[in-house]
């Protein structure tokens, strides 16, 4: 889906962080969140996230806290 009016975001992992399959992981983890919030970001903004390895074993609802303080400072 290809949103003209509204936030953009993108996602930047590098390979240090670790294999393909680590990097996926994590890129699909963070667009599932971000899918769920787009709504709460202003439509002007552009945010690059760059996620550490930790992202890959990190509980869910605790990436979900982390990305909400994120998209809050964007807000402000």
């Amino acid at each position: 889906m290809v949103r003209l009016n509204g936030p953009r975001f993108g996602i930047t992992i590098p390979r240090a962080v670790g294999k393909a399959v680590v990097r996926n992981k994590i890129r699909r983890r963070l667009r599932e969140l971000l899918r769920a919030r787009i709504d709460r970001v202003r439509p002007d903004c552009d945010i690059v996230l760059n996620p550490r390895r930790s992202v890959y074993g990190a509980d869910f609802a605790v990436l979900a806290r982390e990305l909400d303080k994120v998209l809050a400072r964007c807000n402000a």
